[in-house]
Formats: C-alpha cells, sequence, structure tokens
C-alpha cells in the first residue's frame, strides 16, 4: 500500500544539508547580473528617463526600458500591469505604461558584469515624474473625486469588480427574526513570509528556447505571460522550477520571470549569449510582491431564539492595489465565505474589489477564505452568545450537510463532512469540559511569572472551502506516466512519471510519487518522476486553490489506466497521457440567480485555548486542535505538517503579523519590523485530528486540506479572547498595545 504510510521525502536530506539548490542558488558559466529598479513612487507620470549615465559605467552590458518590452502588458487574470513603466514605448498595449501605480512598478533593469556595477547604474537612472493625487485606501479610491487609476478599464470606475448573491426574502427574514446580530470587520494585511526571496535565472537553451529556471507555482503559466509581453509563441519559452522555499500564493504572479526573459532576448538580439540572473533581497521582497488584501466587511445576520440563521446581509470591499492580480478571483472566495458555512435561506450580499495605489493583493493561502471565515464565525459566535446557546451546538444547528442548498441556491457537491468535523474537534477538544486554571505569563523578560492578571478562555470556529479553481474557469490536469520493463516481461518493473506540478515545500512531490506507486502497483522507489518543466510535462495547473492533489491524483490514474492499456497491447515502454477535467462550474451570475461555482469543498473545525494578561495585553495559546476531513491520506506526517504549518501561519496572522502601509508605501519591508512568530511564540501544542471521509469525485476519496487549517484560527482565537474578557475584537492582528487599549477603555484590567 503506497497511500497513507509516512513516507520520508526524497529531497528533505539535500534541504536539511544545504545541499539543494533553490533558484538562486543555481549559477551559469558567464552569467550576467541584473538589477530591476523601482519608480519608488505610488502615482506619478513619468515625464523623463535618461539613462545614458548609467549605461557608461564600467561592467554595464545594457540598460532597458519600457521602450524595450515588446507587448509592455502582463497580469495573471487580466493584462492591467505594464511591465515596464516608461515615457515612451512602442508596445502593442491598452494598459497606460507611463504612471506608475505602485512603489514597487518596474522602471529599468540594468544588466552587468557583477551587482556592484548594476547597482552604480541604477543610481545613476535619471527620471522626471509628475506627482499624481494619491489613492491611498479604500475610502479615498471610492471618493466622489477619485482620480480613475485605471481608465483603460471598462469600469470606468475605482471600484472595478462586482459579485452579488441574491438569494430568498432578505426582508422578509429580518422581520421575523427573534434578534439580529452585526458587526463592521477590519481585514488586515499578511506578508508571505517565505524563506526563499524571488530569483530567476535566465538563458537560452539547446532547442533556442528563452528558458527561466525559478521559483513559482504554475510553470505553464509563467511561460504563457513570458510569451505574450515578449510577443513570443509559448513553445519558445521554457520555465523550469527548481526547488521551492516556500510561495502560499505569493509566487503565483509575476516577479522576476518576465523581466529576466526580456533581459536574455534583448541580449540575443545583440549578439550575446550569455546567462542572467536576479535575485531579490527580502526588503525588495516585501516590497515587491502582492499580499494578503486587507479590507472592509459590514453584516448583519437575522436569527430566531432558537439560534437558527434565517438570513445574512452583508457588504465587502477588498483593497487589489495597484493592480488587479488575482483580486477577482480572491474576492470570488470571499463572497461565498462571508456567509459561512450554513444552511442561509436568505442572502443579499456585495462584493467589491478596488483599485488603490496600495501594495497589491493577491493569491495568499485561503484566498479570500481567511476574510471571510472571520465574519461569518465571528457573527455565529456571537450568535451563540446572544442566544445563550454552546458555540458548538449552534453550529450544528446551522450546518451544510448531504443535500444542502449553498449560498449561491445550488445543492451543495456530495460528501459535505462539516457535521463529523465539528464533532470530532469538540470531543478531541473536551469542549464541554471546564478550563485549567490560568497559567502564569511573564510577558516579558524582566518581570517575573504571574497569575493575577490572567485570563483563561475557549475559542470554536469552522470553515469550508473550495478544491480547484473556480467560477467557469476551465480547469485541467495533465499527466504522463512511462512503464517499462525487460521485452517479453509480463509485468512493468518501473515508471517513469512527467508532472508539472509545483512542489513549494508541501512535499507535492513525494505525494505525487506514492500516487502514481498506488496507480500503477508499483513501489515507490520503483517510479522514476521529472517535475515542473515546460518542456517534458503537460499544464498541472497551480499549486494553489487546495487543488493540486485532488486534480493530479485524478490525471495519474488516467494516466496509469491508458499506460497500462498500452502494456497489455504489447507496446514496450508503454506510453500513457492524460488530461483530467473536473465536472463544470459557472461563473457567478451578475443578478444573482443560482449557479455552481466550485466541484468539490474541504471541511475544518478549530478549538483554542488561550489566556491573556489584561494588564499587558499578551496572548499565549496553549492548545489548538485541528479537525479536518482529508477524505484519503496519502502521507501522514505531510498532512500533519500542512496542518502545523497552516496554524502557525494563521497564529501570525492573528496575533503579530502587522504590515504598515502608510501613503501606499510598505513602511516596515524587514522581519526585524514584521514580525512573524518565533519558535517561543508558537502555540504550546497543536493536535492535528485527520477524519478520512472520502470525497466521492477525488482520486482514491482524496480532499485537498492544504489552506484550511488556517481559515478559522483567527475568529477561534477572536472568540477565545472573548471568552476570557467578555470584548469582541472586530480587528486584528491582537498585537499587546491593540488587546491592552481596549482592556484600558474597558473595565477587565482594572
Amino acid at each position: 500500500m503506497s497511500l497513507g504510510p509516512s513516507i520520508p521525502k526524497p529531497d528533505a536530506h539535500g534541504k536539511v544539508t544545504g545541499d539543494t539548490n533553490y533558484a538562486g542558488d543555481i549559477d551559469r558559466d558567464g552569467q550576467l547580473v541584473a538589477k530591476v529598479l523601482f519608480t519608488n513612487e505610488p502615482h506619478a507620470r513619468i515625464t523623463r528617463l535618461d539613462t545614458a549615465a548609467a549605461e557608461l559605467v564600467a561592467g554595464v552590458v545594457c540598460v532597458l526600458t519600457a521602450a524595450d518590452v515588446p507587448v509592455n502588458e502582463y497580469g495573471l487574470t487580466m493584462f492591467d500591469q505594464p511591465v515596464l513603466i516608461g515615457p515612451t514605448s512602442t508596445a502593442r498595449s491598452e494598459v497606460p505604461h507611463d504612471v506608475s501605480r505602485w512603489e514597487a512598478d518596474h522602471l529599468a533593469i540594468v544588466v552587468a558584469e557583477t551587482s556592484a556595477a548594476a547597482d552604480r547604474a541604477a543610481a545613476l537612472i535619471e527620471v522626471e515624474w509628475e506627482q499624481l493625487a494619491l489613492v491611498p485606501d479604500i475610502d479615498a479610491a471610492m471618493a466622489t473625486d477619485a482620480p480613475l487609476l485605471h481608465p483603460e478599464h471598462p469600469a470606468q470606475s475605482n471600484v472595478y469588480h462586482h459579485l452579488v448573491i441574491r438569494k430568498g426574502d432578505v426582508a422578509a427574514a429580518f422581520a421575523e427574526a427573534d434578534l439580529v446580530v452585526e458587526g463592521t470587520y477590519e481585514l488586515p494585511y499578511q506578508e508571505h513570509a517565505y524563506l526563499q526571496t524571488e530569483a530567476a535565472l535566465g538563458y537560452v537553451d539547446d532547442e533556442g528556447r528563452i528558458t527561466i529556471e525559478t521559483a513559482g507555482q504554475w510553470t505553464h503559466e509563467d511561460r504563457e505571460q513570458i510569451a505574450h509581453a515578449l510577443g513570443l509563441d509559448d513553445e519558445q519559452v521554457r520555465v523550469i522550477y527548481r526547488a521551492i522555499g516556500g510561495a502560499f500564493g505569493g509566487k503565483e504572479d509575476m516577479s522576476l520571470q518576465i523581466v529576466v526573459a526580456l533581459a536574455v532576448v534583448a541580449l540575443r538580439d545583440r549578439g550575446i549569449d550569455r546567462p542572467v540572473k536576479a535575485v531579490w533581497n527580502r526588503e525588495e521582497s516585501i516590497v515587491g510582491h502582492h499580499k494578503r488584501h486587507r479590507g472592509r466587511i459590514t453584516t448583519r445576520w437575522a436569527a430566531r431564539a432558537d439560534g437558527t440563521i434565517l438570513g445574512v446581509e452583508a457588504t465587502g470591499h477588498l483593497d487589489a492595489g495597484s493592480y488587479n492580480y488575482t483580486s477577482n478571483k480572491v474576492l470570488g472566495n470571499l463572497h461565498l465565505t462571508v456567509a459561512g458555512p450554513y444552511e442561509i435561506p436568505n442572502a443579499h450580499i456585495d462584493s467589491y474589489a478596488v483599485y488603490t495605489n496600495a501594495v497589491p493583493g493577491g493569491a495568499f493561502r485561503g484566498f479570500g477564505g481567511p476574510q471571510g471565515c472571520f465574519v461569518s464565525e465571528s457573527q455565529m459566535n456571537k450568535l451563540a452568545e446572544a442566544t445563550g446557546l454552546d458555540p458548538v451546538d449552534v453550529r450544528r444547528r446551522n450546518t451544510l450537510r448531504d443535500g444542502s442548498i449553498g449560498i449561491t441556491g445550488t445543492e451543495m457537491p456530495a460528501g459535505v463532512s462539516l457535521p463529523e468535523v465539528i464533532d470530532a474537534c469538540a470531543d478531541a477538544a473536551a469542549w464541554t469540559d471546564p478550563l485549567p486554571s490560568p497559567q502564569p505569563i511573564a510577558a516579558f523578560a524582566s518581570l517575573p511569572p504571574s497569575t493575577s492578571t490572567v485570563r483563561r478562555g475557549r475559542g470554536f470556529a469552522c470553515a469550508y472551502k473550495n478544491i480547484g479553481f473556480s467560477f467557469g474557469y476551465p480547469e485541467r490536469s495533465d499527466a504522463e506516466i512511462v512503464l517499462t520493463g525487460p521485452d517479453g516481461a509480463d509485468e512493468p518493473d518501473g515508471a517513469q512519471l512527467f508532472l508539472a506540478g509545483a512542489d513549494v515545500g508541501q512535499g507535492a512531490h513525494t505525494a505525487f510519487v506514492q500516487m502514481a506507486a498506488e496507480a500503477t502497483g508499483l513501489p515507490f522507489d520503483a517510479i522514476d518522476a521529472e517535475f515542473s518543466d515546460t518542456a517534458s510535462s503537460g499544464d498541472s495547473g497551480s499549486a494553489s486553490a487546495s487543488r493540486l492533489s485532488w486534480m493530479t491524483g485524478n490525471a495519474i490514474l488516467g494516466a496509469a489506466e491508458e499506460a497500462d492499456k498500452a502494456w497489455r497491447d504489447g507496446a514496450r515502454p508503454a506510453r500513457g497521457q492524460f488530461r483530467y477535467t473536473p465536472p463544470p462550474t459557472e461563473p457567478l451570475d451578475p443578478d444573482g440567480a443560482p449557479s455552481v461555482p466550485n466541484f468539490a469543498y474541504g471541511y475544518v473545525a478549530e478549538a483554542v485555548d488561550l489566556s491573556v494578561d489584561v494588564e499587558t495585553g499578551h496572548i499565549v495559546v496553549h492548545d489548538v486542535v485541528c479537525a479536518i476531513d482529508v477524505g484519503r491520506i496519502i502521507n501522514h506526517d505531510l498532512v500533519v505538517g500542512q496542518v502545523e504549518g497552516a496554524v502557525i501561519q494563521a497564529h501570525g496572522y492573528a496575533l503579530s503579523e502587522n504590515l504598515q502601509v502608510v501613503d501606499a508605501r510598505v513602511m516596515n519591508p524587514r522581519f526585524s519590523g514584521y514580525l512573524i512568530p518565533g519558535i517561543g511564540d508558537v502555540p504550546d501544542q497543536v493536535r492535528s485530528v485527520l477524519l478520512e471521509v472520502p470525497d466521492p469525485r477525488g482520486p482514491f476519496g482524496v480532499r485537498g486540506m492544504a489552506e484550511m487549517p488556517l481559515m478559522p484560527y483567527a475568529p477561534a482565537i477572536t472568540a477565545a479572547l472573548h471568552d476570557a474578557t467578555g470584548l469582541w475584537f472586530h480587528e486584528f492582528p491582537l498585537t499587546p498595545g491593540r488587546v491592552r487599549a481596549a482592556l484600558r477603555a474597558s473595565t477587565v484590567s482594572r
């Protein structure tokens, strides 16, 4: 049996010893250095750009500007971002390229023999700007006199994307209600904080293809965007992923891929055949890539006295920042989760994406779900308090089940396991047992531990999230398996597996080989795999949306079946290629009519036990129980690792990670000022409760699960903090200063 055992990751030894080469570690003979110069202007029109002095610096090979970009536009879901900002360009693009809308827009690329030469040249580039009115946040963007940031967009508004849900009769629901719970929730940014910063190495390979070795999440989409901007056919571009030191959605969009490829093409056209490499430092990384969206959601819930939800009203705005990235898709997930994983008979929900001059929002683990979940689960915990019901019992009363009609008016996909997940979490957390006594907290090293100002509480939250791409996107995944063995052999003794799916540190490649071994009946060690190279694999789609195991597993099953047929027909080697296409989904109807937004979901619940020092505002999390339905365990330790990693990432989101953006500029672009949890900050204990309720459509019953444990953590924390103090918190991170200020404004700490 290949599924279930905790087979060690084949790349683990190299990563532990430092032998593994990440994109930033790879060098080629004769390579040049590329430096990307940011505009450092959140909103300004460029009027003059002079690179003459920079080009004269010793060691500089060339300086590239907007005039050198064949098609000066890119974007994952819409082409709304220039590759380079410049006053002149011959590029074929409708996107105005003479306006910097973000401090990290790219101005020029310096290609030089050394980093020192590139830095000297970049400092000599002369640029003049006409300052434009700043649009730093949602409120400014929605003002009647706000400048239009994207005049090329059909919406002709900074509020450029709008989603609606219209279900039942909301007015009647509120008229019937015994009680109403409401709130306005402020949602913060979060930095991805992956260990490996952005890096890319470019060259012309032996087949004449522009080749980029990098770290990303979707090789074929990278190739498509590079080819588009360079005016090339897809087949003229090759993308290879080396080891990837974390991504979490932050490497789904472009960073250095296009600009390094542009440098390779420019050199080739000058008769120079030399590789080009670029690596961002941490400050460039934090300033230069997108974040989890900040936003604001206002909502009201109508309910009966017995806790039955009658209706939901909600209006939400996400700050897309200067460019769309995946904001239109992230908004969709928020839109579906803002009412929670519950039977909601009546709903009136409006969600908006808004352009500003701030750092772009984009994909981040949970993809809009954590923001929506904070709202829905905070509302549910308020409902429990208002009705006097236990927070777990009120969820049991309202939870989605098999046959439930979802928030978009259509039946949920089969296999809704949230009732079992809620029960498993409550049982493992001993939810109805009394809490232990407060433990001493030493808020500062200079203070002795004390219990006199410590309060203890616990909280509960649950969530659901889509598996796979949504809203009508043409989802698919390709796989190829080649069975090998000596001529005349009745059975194969080995197999080759070709897949493009990215392993961003989660162990996907290990899981793929385990599934291939299971599908072919061969031992794990008999599978020889080649991954993440557009030259050898079809399109597996992105390592995102909790989709990769689900989609790729189905593709592997199909490829194994095709290879087996070829083997039985006498082919040696026997090749099987397969593209898996899941059930179709539908875009959300603009008028709110019923739609099928997703083909599968995952389900999770969490219980948190914490203490808070009401004098200092410091919080210590003692115990986290995460119950999650994974459908079928592929690799037990990897699943537990995903749960623990997601919880710790959520811990930072909820308690300490406080990205400061003032006047559209990131003010704390270093880890000295942006505090991710250290080993002394994480929960004392994280307990994973893994359920295996098979997904009827998942390969071997598998469900995607990597994003789900992050989603309910913040509302579980605020519920536990309310249990300890009696205060509701509608914004986070719950830094000691924020908690202490709220407590001081109340009577808790007096």
